[in-house]
């Protein structure tokens, strides 16, 4: 590995790009370290005009062209899990470490990007940003869009989270709730005099056994809702018949659905018991009908497959930017003690942005 003593080398491969930022431990909370390599190392091209908020990084070209497209990725990983430095194995074609999945392998490759295409054919926003993987109200995209929303103007985005390579368009919303059902306690030897609140719950159970989940199609994309018990909690001793039972629901709805209307569908589903909403995301809407999107598409080979968990592409929608992820990885190894990328996932997201932000242009 080169040394990171003169700071980062944003022309070097993608491959070997991601590798130095995954040796950059930037666990949530603490990305001084990785948020000063990269202003300091976009700041050394002229082209780009660099604006640093916190931990966030926006660099931007400003061409006149008639399309700005926005590229962002977070800086942040999880904790480490004896999975640091970074382990290469050639053999395999396979990256280890963590974040390389989550999402330094899309770091790079934007990075790179930003570096090495100093008049790319549509402006590019470059954002690269802090504390994703943490509670909403610390994330570096969410102050963006809620302070400076004119940083993130666009016609189109990308969010480089794992996907394969391959392009997943919009994102479900999701919502928890807690369904409450109420009783009587008695001693359980005389269980007759009280009322069991768990025994209640299995009403609230079966509606959700027999719920049928909507597949709406949106942009030609089937999405697929969700609705499950994700936690039951009840009872107060061994020896008393419990008066309260909490069951905790997470619906996973389609974009098609605004957040009152997904509320207002599960309170009915529930009804009459106690619902208390405790956690709120909208969804995004896939926005492929946009021109820059729908070239990006064609780009990448004309297939895209419907998100289906939560991303920040919701907040881009919530600006009325159309947005899709965009990423090497594979998502189920993200935040795994042997989270990896493929190395070929990381040249073909690298070779696909070039092609389409140059429009086959040398």
């Amino acid at each position: 590995m080169a040394s990171l003593a003169h700071g980062l080398d944003l022309t070097v491969d993608p491959v070997t790009l991601t590798r130095h930022l995954v040796d950059i431990e930037s666990v949530s909370h603490d990305e001084g370290r990785i948020a000063d390599a990269v202003e300091a190392a976009l700041r050394t091209h002229p082209h780009l005009e660099v604006t640093r908020r916190g931990h966030t990084i926006v660099a931007r070209t400003d061409l006149g062209r008639p399309e700005r497209v926005v590229i962002a990725g977070h800086l942040d990983t999880v904790p480490v899990n004896d999975n640091l430095p970074s382990r290469l194995d050639e053999e395999t074609g396979i990256l280890h470490g963590c974040g390389t999945c989550d999402m330094k392998g899309g770091d790079a490759v934007l990075l790179h990007l930003a570096a090495t295409l100093p008049e790319p054919v549509r402006d590019v926003t470059y954002v690269l940003y802090e504390a994703e993987e943490v509670e909403e109200r610390y994330n570096g995209l969410k102050h963006l869009a809620e302070r400076e929303p004119e940083l993130l103007t666009a016609d189109f985005a990308i969010l480089m989270e794992p996907s394969n390579a391959g392009v997943e368009a919009g994102c479900q919303g999701t919502l928890r709730v807690e369904v409450t059902t109420t009783g009587e306690r008695a001693h359980s030897a005389r269980s007759w005099k009280g009322v069991n609140a768990i025994h209640a719950a299995t009403d609230v159970l079966a509606r959700l056994q027999a719920y049928e989940p909507r597949r709406p199609v949106i942009d030609g994309l089937e999405y697929h809702e969700g609705l499950n018990a994700v936690r039951i909690r009840g009872g107060v001793a061994g020896n008393v018949v419990p008066d309260e039972c909490v069951v905790e629901v997470n619906y996973r709805f389609a974009p098609d659905r605004s957040t009152d209307e997904a509320v207002a569908f599960v309170t009915e589903f529930f009804a009459p018991y106690d619902v208390r909403l405790t956690d709120l995301a909208p969804g995004a809407l896939p926005g492929l009908d946009r021109p820059a999107a729908a070239a990006f598409v064609e780009a990448t080979g004309g297939q895209v497959a419907p998100k289906f968990g939560w991303t920040d592409v919701a907040r881009f929608t919530s600006l009325g930017v159309p947005a899709v992820n965009y990423g090497p990885g594979d998502p189920l190894f993200a935040h795994k003690a042997d989270e990896h990328v493929k190395i070929s996932d990381i040249e073909t997201c690298a070779t696909t942005l070039r092609g389409w932000l140059t429009d086959g242009l040398a």
